[in-house]
């Protein structure tokens, strides 16, 4: 086993990291032995799901239907796991399958051919990695991961193992963010120099404060039981908190807040439509707790900045208190390309429009695209079932998924380095060549 492999292996351990990387080098070699199925074009794809709560519950429905009503035959749920009893027990009834409440269970069980990852993000990269190292391919939720170590850990290992990764952004299977990348490689924009979205709701709660079960906890016997210690797995130990189990978004120790929840749906499209694969060189997050002053650790407004070295830049704003969006766009010093015009990065617009700068537009550039609007088409498909679809695919042709770990982890790395940026109060900067975050410029 490679050092680099060794050291990816003890990061994900944390306190235990000599126990556990003896772990994986045995199951590394155990791979070996015994690898991962290889799935023929009409073979039926095991897949399991580890985290059923709410968009666990919906993304393993989907796969479920997919498998069923859009491609019968193509995959089907055989598992799921949770720490929550009753959360475990709903998902056995719904698919009549087993259910457990360690994950690791299901990492060892040789019919998954896949695991769906729909933890608390602080999980995320644990699970994904260990399900690697056992042969699986993932679908893995966003936010990939919580911090910039997880990214470099998440890209070396898809690499080393040959495993799948879709990040779960449906949004970038859509096709307008496709539309929008080969009008930006054709020059409608000219030179691109900046991108703009936003990401607003508004509810009497608050964000992210959803139903809190009053019976259940560690404590509690049957259904109610709830797995605190496995839950809050390489996090803070504490004693258990309804809020920050049922409400995790909440809070920093498992979730970035608006930046991972949110901001994933925007900058990893506007990733895949530049067209030039980068990470950011500056950035800065800004924002507060000015509506929802509740326990809540995270900011109810914020505010993304990112700098990149090609010369261009992203802006980002968001608020949990006020709805109304700004349109999502790209803009260029000859044209700009409106991506949302109501201003939410969902993938259900039918339509992008680029929108000349007739006025300095040069003659060549007039020759070829004229100084009106254009509007450009696009396929409202529906993007969740077009990335499972994609995934499974990729699992059959062992190619790169739509949203690839490279692809995510350029906007990973910009996101948490804004949540990073708005926890210390200064600007931040990337260090490529050694894949970190550091406090001054970097000199090229």
């Amino acid at each position: 086993m490679s050092t680099e492999s060794t050291n990816r292996r003890q990061f994900v351990a944390g306190a235990a990291a000599m126990s556990i990387a003896g772990t994986a080098m045995a199951k590394s070699a155990n791979n070996k032995m015994n690898p991962a199925r290889v799935i023929g074009a009409n073979d039926k794809i095991n897949v399991a799901v580890i985290g059923t709560g709410g968009r666990g519950g919906y993304v393993s429905d989907r796969f479920d239907k997919y498998g069923k009503d859009v491609k019968p035959g193509a995959c089907e749920i055989v598992g799921v796991c949770d720490v929550y009893q009753k959360r475990v027990n709903a998902g056995k009834e719904r698919f009549k399958v087993m259910g457990t409440l360690d994950y690791r269970e299901i990492l060892s069980r040789k019919d998954v051919d896949a695991v769906i990852v729909a933890t608390p993000d602080h999980w995320h990269a644990k699970i994904a990695l260990e399900a690697m190292d056992q042969g699986k391919d993932v679908y893995l939720e966003k936010p990939m991961c919580h911090t910039v170590e997880e990214v470099k850990a998440l890209i070396s290992t898809v690499k080393e193992t040959g495993r799948v990764v879709q990040v779960g952004s449906q949004t970038t299977s859509a096709d307008q963010w496709w539309k929008a990348r080969k009008a930006i490689t054709d020059g409608m924009l000219g030179k691109m120099l900046m991108s703009q979205g936003s990401y607003h709701r508004n509810s009497n709660e608050g964000e992210w404060n959803w139903k809190i079960d009053k019976s259940a906890g560690p404590e509690a016997k049957g259904e109610d039981y709830i797995d605190w210690k496995m839950w809050l797995g390489s996090a803070p130990k504490r004693s258990f908190d309804a809020d920050r189990f049922f409400r995790f978004r909440k809070y920093w120790d498992y979730s970035g807040g608006i930046a991972t929840d949110l901001f994933f749906h925007v900058m990893a499209p506007m990733n895949i439509c530049w067209g030039e694969p980068q990470f950011p060189q500056r950035v800065i997050g800004s924002g507060g707790v000015y509506q929802f002053k509740d326990e809540r650790e995270v900011p109810d407004t914020f505010h993304l900045v990112a700098e990149y070295a090609k010369g261009y830049s992203v802006v980002l704003s968001s608020c949990m208190a006020n709805s109304e969006h700004i349109p999502g766009l790209i803009r260029g010093h000859e044209g700009t390309l409106i991506m949302v015009e109501h201003g939410r990065f969902e993938g259900d617009t039918t339509y992008i429009t680029v929108k000349p700068e007739g006025r300095v537009a040069n003659a060549e550039y007039k020759a070829k695209w004229g100084v009106a609007p254009i509007k450009i088409d696009v396929d409202p498909k529906d993007a969740m079932y077009a990335h499972i679809g994609n995934f499974l695919e990729c699992m059959r042709t062992r190619q790169k998924p739509t949203l690839d770990v490279e692809t995510a982890g350029r906007a990973q790395v910009a996101i948490t380095m804004a949540v990073n940026s708005y926890r210390h109060g200064k600007v931040l900067y990337f260090d490529e060549k050694n894949f970190k975050v550091v406090d001054k410029p970097v000199k090229a």
